[in-house]
C-alpha cells in the first residue's frame, strides 16, 4: 500500500510540475504573471523532477537559462540516486545491512 501511495503522488506531483511549466511558458509569451524559478525548482525537487525535464523539453521553456538548468540537472541526478538506492534490492539490502 505504500509503494501505491508513493507511485500515486509522483504521478500527481509530476503532471502538476508539466503543468507548472506549461503555465509558464504561455505566461511568458504572453506577458502575463509568472511562476518564479523558485517554484518551479521546489515542484521538481518535492519528486515532480521527470514532469519539469518533459516540461522543459516539450515547451522548450528554460533549457538554456543558468543556473536553473544546472540546479535541474542536481536535483534529477539527486532523484535517480535516491531511486536507485531504496528501489534497487541488492543496493538497499547493503545499505540497510
Amino acid at each position: 500500500m505504500l509503494f501505491e501511495l508513493l507511485w500515486g503522488y509522483l504521478a500527481f506531483v509530476n503532471i502538476a510540475t508539466f503543468g507548472a511549466f506549461a503555465f509558464d511558458k504561455i505566461a511568458a509569451q504572453n506577458g502575463w504573471w509568472r511562476l518564479s524559478e523558485a517554484s518551479l525548482l521546489s515542484l521538481a525537487f518535492i519528486g515532480g523532477s521527470l514532469g519539469a525535464l518533459i516540461g522543459q523539453r516539450v515547451m522548450r521553456h528554460k533549457t538554456q537559462k543558468q543556473p536553473f538548468r544546472s540546479l535541474l540537472i542536481a536535483i534529477v541526478s539527486f532523484h535517480i540516486v535516491m531511486g536507485i538506492l531504496l528501489f534497487v534490492p541488492g543496493i538497499r539490502a547493503a545499505l540497510l545491512g
